[in-house]
Parts: structure tokens; C-alpha cells; sequence
């Protein structure tokens, strides 16, 4: 007999007294009077911190299914039967495992199970609502159960409502979360906005992970976007690659997974084809890819190859039956040998193909050749690290940007650049930098439009902070598809590409020059196209900048020191999740001027100068309030250039 129906039986024959006020729905007796609890894994507690930050409870106290016996401990805790109201909500942390960690709600009179909800990997609590109107004035319970013995094999619960279910006490309104509300059918841009934390302009899974953008190109008119993708749960897992088309780089439609992993030989077992490019290989459709093979599941087998797969149609992909196209890395490759980037080289005509690496500590690109992109030369490494940019360099790219050579690497969560000369076979950078300063930018990739324009998009990672996205049941984004350009001081910048104001709706502001002394409102919203700068030569304050995503209880903060020619994104109260301090040295155009440009996005955030910088940030506002945009100044005046804001549309 399972764990699971071993505890429903025993729960059958406990009594439950229905009541219009359930007690203890809250906690706040500070023990589990009114829940009828099973076996050993839950217990009231009135801890306040855990290792990754505060667990943000509803009073003094919460249940916690980690605390008394943490992760090896099961059980379940049920609460007495109440008549339903048209919408319920709770507060949950804990670990994500639909069929073993969740809260349920259970009509009383047969035991349907109407709604259930996991957790999201973070002990921090979320609230949850639930649209309960269609068993309005009927029996139902809410049950929490454990039978999870394995990391985040727990759950945390607290301050269930079945009224003023979103209020947050502050005047302010929770978002409504949940894998409830996330819809199974209906036309696409009606089922992405039914999350109040998916971006509704940047591309996302509907369902499930992603992570890197690969195969950028533009085939037959179109571009095409694939991306590092798991469709089974909201977190990394053996990679495929989803498939997306767009007509002008902004607008997105869904097409059937392009590459899906071999059938794993365990539980475990992690193999699948991971990040690469594609190309035009005379009208078919060509992906070239890293085939990874998890040695724990296969020993002996060799981990990175790169195979290959054609589509004559653009949809549908094949492998080759010759692959891999190289069985095995270099020597001197042990840090990894993984994402090969193809193009087509003018000096010689041959393709070629760039691939990250790492030896003794530092990363390295390895080059390689062919005349037909079937057979592949191994022509050295074209560039080495010193070490100070990482012992093993990811997603490398090499593109044409302004009469020079850009060579992209990513590297433990950060976007570095090389702008130098490339001749065919040797690549001397002049100068470098970070492609985005922000903390959630990486495995960026770069491709050269049928314009001759130089592109680039990345992922717009979490960065290690604990994502509610998870808890409607997807994770992770991509940026906009940006510009790549030199600017006036030999750096690489970018910027959105025209196409975006494509998707602008409607005018939210639109002012001229303005003085600025305290705190003003600019526009409100969650989806933005944000142009505004200040004046430097005007400006008196010592600090100047934007609030973003605000209200009275939350909010990231730009902000811009005219004495250090420091641009800082504070996103530490944004709302759930962790959060950072990423800065940028950011000098002001030749006549004082600061241009910034900000896409706000429901949970994201990405920063332009008029001089090319850009910051990228992740972020996930509690409440509906936090959608104010407004301008500041410290210790003196701001004066603003003038302003346009425009609301946003769907990309689908």
C-alpha cells in the first residue's frame, strides 16, 4: 500500500466539522489546532530566515514541512471542511514535485480533487489564487502532502483565505499565481497573458525550461529562433530544441520541437543535444549542435560531439546519419568542448566553425574548416583566455560588426566580447568589454541578417534567483533581438532593432523637457517602451534616475551619478526572489546628454544608453500596484530631455 493512500485512509476516519470560518486556516495559534495531520513531516514553526533569504510569512507563524524532520520526512495536514467561496489563496514554499509535494483542494462530498499546486524550489512563500466560484457554497478541504524523501522533498504553507484572498494588508494586491490559471487551449496571446509574470514581448516557453538562443538565422525570409529547451517541468532536464518563426524578428509563432533527446538508459540519464547554430546549406535548413552524452548513464562514451540535422522544409529536422561530424575534441580540451558556431567565411569562401573550450584554466575557441560542411578540418585554437575571464568559455561567436570582427564568449553567468581583427585563420582582438552589464544576460548569439544588419539575442537567465514563474509551471526568457554596433569609443554596443515599435500599442506618456525636483510619476504599466535621458548640463543632483516597476512596497531603482559616470540597476526590492547591484561606467554624449531607453516586460527589465551600454535584469513584483514608472532626483534637479513611453503589445 502506498504512503499516499495509507494516509487518506487514515485521514477518512478522522472527523471534520464543516464551518463557515475555518480555524487556524493561518497559523497563528502557532501549533496545527483545526488540521488533521499525518506522519512526521509537518510542524508550525516561527522561523523567519532561511539560507537564501527571509521565507516571508503572514504573521508570526507558518507550517513548515522541513523544520522538524526536513527532507526524508512524509505526511500530509489537513484542514476542516469550509463551504467555498468564489476564490481561495495561500501562501506555499518548498520543493517543485507535481505528483508528490503539493496542496490540494478536495470536495468534501465525493473527494475530487478541484485544484493542486506544487512548489517552486524556494522556501521564500507565494501566493497562490485559485478561481473556486464554479464550486461556490459546496463541502471542500485543503490538504498539503509530502510524500517526497529527496532534496526539496518538503512544503511550506500558510495564511489560506476564502475572502480578500489577494489583499496584502498594505493597500496593496498580490498578482495572481498559479498553474491553475495557466490555460491548456485558446489562441496564444490570450493563454501568455493569463500569467502576470510571463513577458508578453519576449519569447518564453508556454510550459516547461529554456535557456540559450541557438540557430539564429533568417532562412527563406523568415527568422528562425530555436532555443535550449525541457518541456517536462519548469527547470533544466535533458535538452531539446524548441522552434519558433518570426517574420520581422519581434513577432513569434510557435513550430514543433526541432530536436528531441534519445530515450534515457536510466532515471537519470541527461543526454541530449545542446546549444549550436544553423545555416542556409544551398536551401536546406542545416543545425549543427553539440550531441551531449551523460557518461553516468553511458560510461565510457565520449560526452561532446558535434552532430548535425537538415530540414528541407524548415520544420521538420533530420540527423545525419554520418554523425557525429567530429567524434571528439582537440587535445588540451578537458574543461569541455560544446557549442559550434558556423558561418560562412568572405576571405576564403570555406565555412567555418568556432567552438568553446577550456585548458589549464582558461577558456579557449577552437577553429575549425570545410569546403561542404561535411567534412571539418581543425585549423588551432583561435583565441585564449588569461584566465581572468574564466577557466571555460561557452557559446562562442564570430561576426562582422563595423569594418572589425566580434568574437562572443560566455562565461559563469557573464557576456564577454573581443573586438579585433579576423583574417581567415588568426584573430587579434584590439579591445574587450562585457557585452551586457546586468546580472541576467548570457550564451548570447549573433547572426547577420539578409540587411547585412549584425543581430544578437540572449537568455535572459534568472541568475541563480529563486523564480516564481515556476509556480505556473515555465521558466526562464530571452531578450529582444538587438543591434550590434562599435561605438564612437571602440566598445561593442547594442540596441533594440527598429522592428520593435512595431509592437507599440498606445502612447502611456509623452512630455518634453522637464525639470524634476522630487519624485514624479512618468507612465504606469507592466509592459513599456520606455525613452526619456536627462540633460547633464543642466541637471544639479548628484544622483539621478528612474524608478521602475513601482509602489509603495517595492521597486528597482536606476539610477546615474553625473560625478562617476556610474549607471546602477538595483533590483534588491523588486519582489520575489533574490536580487542584485549590477553597475556600468556610462559617459554622457559630446553634448552632455544621456539617452536611456528601458523595455519593461511584467518580470523583466533591459537598459539602453544612447552610447550602447545595456543592463539586463530579471525581476518579479508581488503586487499589481508595482507598475508606476517614475523620475528622481538627489540633492538637486533633474532635467529631463523629454519623454515617450508606449504600452506593448503580444510578440504572439
Amino acid at each position: 500500500m502506498s504512503r499516499r493512500i495509507a494516509a487518506a485512509l487514515a485521514l477518512s476516519v478522522l472527523p471534520v466539522t464543516p464551518t463557515a470560518t475555518p480555524p487556524n486556516l493561518d497559523f497563528e495559534s502557532c501549533d496545527t489546532a483545526g488540521w488533521a495531520v499525518t506522519g512526521d513531516a509537518f510542524s508550525v514553526t516561527r522561523e523567519t530566515t532561511w539560507w537564501g533569504g527571509t521565507f516571508d510569512q503572514h504573521g508570526v507563524c507558518f507550517l513548515s514541512g522541513y523544520l522538524a524532520n526536513q527532507d526524508k520526512a512524509t505526511g500530509t495536514a489537513r484542514s476542516s471542511t469550509f463551504p467555498a467561496t468564489d476564490e481561495l489563496s495561500f501562501l506555499i514554499g518548498g520543493g517543485y514535485d507535481p505528483q508528490n509535494l503539493y496542496v490540494e483542494l478536495v470536495r468534501a462530498a465525493d473527494g475530487q480533487v478541484l485544484d493542486r499546486q506544487t512548489g517552486w524550489n524556494s522556501e521564500q512563500l507565494a501566493r497562490i489564487t485559485w478561481d473556486t466560484s464554479a464550486v461556490r457554497g459546496q463541502s471542500v478541504y485543503l490538504e498539503a502532502v509530502d510524500t517526497a524523501t529527496g532534496g526539496w522533498g518538503h512544503l511550506n504553507l500558510d495564511d489560506v483565505r476564502t475572502t480578500n484572498v489577494d489583499d496584502a494588508g498594505n493597500g496593496l494586491t498580490a498578482r495572481k499565481l498559479g498553474s491553475a490559471r495557466q490555460p491548456a487551449t485558446g489562441p496564444a496571446p490570450a493563454r501568455y497573458a493569463a500569467d502576470p509574470l510571463r513577458p508578453q514581448y519576449h519569447y518564453t516557453p508556454y510550459q516547461g525550461w529554456i535557456n540559450d538562443p541557438i540557430g539564429l538565422i533568417q532562412f527563406n525570409g523568415q527568422y528562425n529562433l530555436f532555443a535550449q529547451y525541457y518541456p517536462d517541468a519548469p527547470f533544466w532536464g535533458p535538452m531539446h530544441w524548441a522552434h519558433a518563426r518570426s517574420a520581422d524578428g519581434v513577432h513569434w509563432t510557435n513550430l514543433p520541437v526541432a530536436l528531441t533527446p534519445p530515450p534515457p538508459a536510466t532515471p537519470s540519464d541527461t543526454t541530449g543535444e545542446w546549444s549550436g547554430s544553423a545555416v542556409d546549406d544551398n536551401g536546406v535548413l542545416r543545425l549543427f549542435y553539440t550531441h551531449f552524452t551523460d557518461t553516468g548513464a553511458h560510461p565510457g562514451a565520449t560526452p561532446e560531439q558535434v552532430f548535425t540535422a537538415t530540414s528541407a522544409d524548415g520544420v521538420t529536422f533530420t540527423p545525419s546519419p554520418a554523425n557525429p561530424v567530429i567524434a571528439a575534441p582537440p587535445a588540451d580540451s578537458e574543461a569541455g568542448f560544446r557549442d559550434p558556431k558556423v558561418f560562412r567565411d568572405p576571405h576564403d569562401g570555406l565555412w567555418k566553425m568556432v567552438v568553446g573550450s577550456g585548458h589549464n584554466g582558461h577558456g579557449e575557441v577552437h577553429l575549425y574548416s570545410s569546403p561542404d560542411l561535411r567534412t571539418w578540418t581543425y585549423r588551432g585554437v583561435l583565441l585564449a583566455g588569461d584566465g581572468s575571464t574564466g577557466g571555460m568559455w561557452e557559446c562562442p561567436n564570430l561576426i562582422p560588426v563595423g569594418g572589425q570582427w566580434a568574437l562572443l564568449v560566455s562565461e559563469n553567468g557573464t557576456e564577454h566580447y573581443f573586438l579585433g581583427d579576423f583574417d581567415g585563420s588568426t584573430f587579434t582582438p584590439r579591445t574587450s568589454g562585457q557585452l551586457d552589464a546586468g546580472p541576467n544576460f548570457y550564451a548570447a548569439q549573433a547572426f547577420v541578417d539578409a540587411s547585412g544588419r549584425p543581430l544578437v539575442m540572449g537568455w535572459m537567465n534568472n541568475g541563480g534567483a529563486f523564480d516564481p514563474n515556476r509556480l505556473d509551471g515555465w521558466s526562464q526568457s530571452e531578450t529582444v533581438t538587438r543591434v550590434l554596433s562599435v561605438e564612437s569609443d571602440g566598445t561593442l554596443g547594442t540596441a533594440p532593432v527598429p522592428e520593435l515599435s512595431r509592437l507599440h500599442t498606445s502612447l502611456a506618456a509623452h512630455n518634453g523637457v522637464r525639470v524634476i525636483r522630487q519624485d514624479t510619476p512618468i507612465a504606469a504599466g507592466d509592459s513599456l517602451d520606455i525613452n526619456t535621458g536627462f540633460d547633464l548640463t543642466r541637471s544639479t543632483g548628484t544622483s539621478l534616475g528612474l524608478r521602475l516597476f513601482s509602489s509603495s512596497a517595492e521597486g528597482v531603482v536606476l539610477t546615474y551619478d553625473p560625478a562617476s559616470h556610474q549607471l546602477t540597476l538595483d533590483t534588491r526590492n523588486s519582489g520575489y526572489g533574490g536580487g542584485s547591484v549590477s553597475t556600468a561606467a556610462v559617459s554622457p554624449d559630446a553634448t552632455g546628454q544621456l539617452g536611456l531607453r528601458v523595455l519593461t516586460d511584467r518580470s523583466s527589465i533591459e537598459v539602453f544608453t544612447s552610447t550602447g551600454v545595456a543592463l539586463t535584469a530579471r525581476v518579479y513584483p508581488r503586487y499589481t500596484q508595482s507598475n508606476t514608472v517614475s523620475a528622481f532626483a538627489v540633492g538637486g534637479n533633474a532635467v529631463l530631455t523629454g519623454t515617450t513611453v508606449w504600452s506593448m503589445g503580444s510578440a504572439w
